[in-house]
């Protein structure tokens, strides 16, 4: 299997999914547009929780002591939300969507801008910051297979007709988001190979499952969490597991 593949898969997916739901889209009341976001947050909601739940996996428990994974998970909650404010990165995507807009989908008015930048960014957490993101492109990347990407890019095509429906091009346009990300943790695999320890995996897995909650909020218009600021959490996390392991 040639690495990437999992990857170019996920993207077609997600682009076929969004011109559907975008043709779709026209076809549907706003109420029911808006009925369709509030099931996808809902969704993401159960996905973010079933994530989270890696807090109590056993390996992490074992390297990390009984008392430190909810603590590894707020302190890489807390450092990476502290370096995402300060590097702006919520902001930095924001304008990244509302420049592709322009690029892609003309000037238009400014609610059209709007929901093009928040199906956008949204879609971009939505596909980029679940574990399966993280496992299948490493996996795609060692050599592993790239089964989990192909689960992902099913899952992501089916969201991407309900994002669309609800947003628009902007869904689509998350594909350029996704290509990196999940293109570099490929990358990634290929250079470091099969070093990340199971408990720095479930550490990282329970941080994403959290950060999916954000998502979730935004969806339900609950809170407009700024997730982008926290994604640095993700890299965090596996980092802080190491540090306390090497201090037990």
């Amino acid at each position: 299997m040639i690495p990437g593949s999992g990857t170019a898969v996920n993207a077609a997916a997600v682009l076929l999914g969004a011109t559907l739901g975008r043709l779709a889209g026209d076809r549907l009341p706003a109420r029911t547009r808006e009925l369709v976001t509030d099931g996808l947050g809902l969704v993401t909601l159960l996905i973010a929780a079933t994530s989270a739940m890696a807090v109590l996996d056993d390996d992490l428990s074992e390297a990390a002591g009984d008392a430190a994974p909810m603590l590894i998970v707020l302190g890489s909650v807390l450092l990476g939300g502290i370096a995402g404010s300060l590097l702006r990165l919520e902001q930095r995507v924001e304008a990244l969507g509302g420049w592709l807009q322009r690029r892609l989908a003309g000037g238009g008015g400014d609610a059209e801008r709007v929901r093009f930048v928040e199906g956008f960014v949204v879609s971009s957490l939505v596909f980029c910051t679940g574990p399966l993101t993280i496992l299948g492109s490493l996996n795609d990347g060692l050599g592993k297979g790239a089964d989990e990407l192909y689960l992902k890019a099913a899952l992501d095509g089916f969201a991407a007709i309900a994002f669309a429906a609800a947003f628009g091009w902007g869904v689509a346009a998350s594909v350029l988001t996704l290509v990196v990300v999940q293109g570099g943790l490929t990358l990634a695999g290929l250079a470091l190979g099969d070093v990340l320890p199971a408990a720095g995996l479930a550490a990282l897995t329970a941080t994403g499952g959290l950060l999916l909650v954000g998502v979730a909020l935004r969806l339900l218009n609950v809170k407009q969490v700024a997730v982008a600021d926290l994604l640095p959490a993700l890299a965090v996390a596996p980092l802080l597991t190491a540090a306390v392991t090497a201090l037990r």
